[in-house]
């Protein structure tokens, strides 16, 4: 992808253990929940009650994703994992804390539920959940490993970090895309309705397949397309695959219905990359036509009070110029999107589907209304010390692709 930043990149890694990623989630009241620090619901915007339907807790977990985490406190505290909800998803290769919430449970046996490498800091009753998109953004700490002293890499971030001037192109990152980065390929099948392929596609492609067990099995299931000898070969870590293959092993040819054994967030996750890769595109094209400001066929969000993109005000591209601080959007198409740029008409017709596609007659689980995205995302509280560099994010930009400016991870 193309960079903001021209300065040559250096060799880094990060992620060499959970704790070289530290994410700190930025409630909606502009909270960093900072790492073992407990809080009272009133320094979160939370009323203090003495019940409620629901208990709001902050979790800080240690490499383990948010769901898994999530269900099993649930299945500690005896509730199903519809039971439990989050603001924001965090990285599994990390510690981090966030806000989240559980329907029905006591009060006292939520803040004193512990699992290995799960704790919970605070937790208080409410009458409201915790919803999906109830944050502001996350804080980050980062240990970056470089080849080469830290006097000379604090040097080359201080350029860099001049160089971007508080923004960064507001990439989706590689998770969106999928371990085999097949995600968009399986997407377009789904929109273009061939679930045979789809399906095929998902359980068999091993274009970037890492593990020679699941090569072999795949080339196998695609070259003798018998779904019950299968099931007696494919590795059981492949619970997905194996969900998909036991029903086509019982019901040949339902490609659609198979694929609807995945998880629906999974499946949506497919045609959500579509969308991803197109708007990826935009960037990238007018980073190399040096197109970076408001334009009239933009849309424009304003500033919120914490300096981060606010999606509920919406302005015109001729407004966003005459009130202050804005941020151009792009489209993330789908079937309710109400003007196309020019770049995403074009590509819409290179990958041979059109704005209605999105809304899939055959699957309408997995419909995709479209919104709207800043391109070029900002930045704040930087800073590197100790080998690590500290910045804020708005909620959905990813640090790894902050950190891709930098550094060639």
């Amino acid at each position: 992808m193309e960079n903001l930043s021209k300065i040559k990149k250096v060799k880094a890694e990060i992620k060499r253990a959970p704790e070289d990623f530290l994410v700190q989630e930025i409630t909606a009241n502009g909270t960093i929940l900072s790492l073992d620090k407990a809080y009272l619901p009133g320094e979160l915007g939370f009323s203090e009650q003495e019940s409620g339907k629901f208990v709001v807790f902050i979790l800080q977990k240690r490499d383990w994703n948010t769901a898994q985490a999530l269900i099993g406190l649930a299945k500690t505290l005896g509730r199903g994992r519809k039971s439990v909800s989050f603001a924001g998803t965090k990285d599994r290769v990390s510690v981090s804390t966030q806000l989240c919430s559980v329907f029905g449970a006591d009060r006292a046996r939520v803040a004193s539920a512990r699992l290995k490498d799960i704790k919970v800091n605070a937790a208080w009753y409410s009458d409201s959940q915790v919803r999906m998109g109830d944050l502001l953004g996350n804080n980050f700490s980062i240990k970056i490993h470089a080849e080469i002293d830290e006097d000379k890499l604090g040097d080359h971030i201080k350029r860099a970090c001049e160089e971007l001037d508080g923004m960064f192109p507001n990439y989706f990152g590689e998770q969106r895309f999928g371990q085999r980065k097949n995600n968009v390929e399986v997407g377009l099948c789904l929109l273009r309705g061939d679930f045979e392929r789809a399906a095929m596609t998902f359980l068999t492609d091993t274009s970037n397949e890492i593990n020679q067990d699941a090569v072999a099995a795949r080339k196998r299931l695609a070259e003798r397309m018998d779904f019950a000898e299968a099931m007696n070969y494919f590795p059981r870590y492949l619970k997905y695959e194996r969900m998909a293959i036991d029903y086509l092993s019982k019901f040949p040819g339902n490609y659609a219905n198979a694929l609807r054994r995945l998880p629906r967030q999974l499946l949506l996750m497919f045609a959500h990359s579509v969308e991803s890769q197109i708007f990826n595109e935009e960037i990238e094209y007018r980073i190399k036509e040096h197109r970076l400001k408001l334009e009239d066929e933009d849309i424009a969000v304003l500033e919120n009070f914490y300096g981060f993109p606010d999606y509920e005000a919406i302005v015109h591209a001729e407004d966003g110029r005459e009130v202050g601080k804005y941020f151009a959007c792009g489209n993330i198409v789908g079937y309710d999107t109400k003007r196309l740029t020019d770049f995403e008409s074009m590509r819409l017709d290179e990958l041979g589907i059109k704005l209605e596609d999105f809304k899939l007659k055959k699957m309408p689980e997995i419909n995709c209304k479209g919104t709207f995205r800043v391109f070029f995302s900002p930045f704040k509280d930087f800073s590197f010390e100790n080998g690590a560099m500290q910045f804020s994010l708005p909620a959905g930009s990813y640090a790894t692709t902050m950190v891709d400016e930098f550094f060639e991870v």
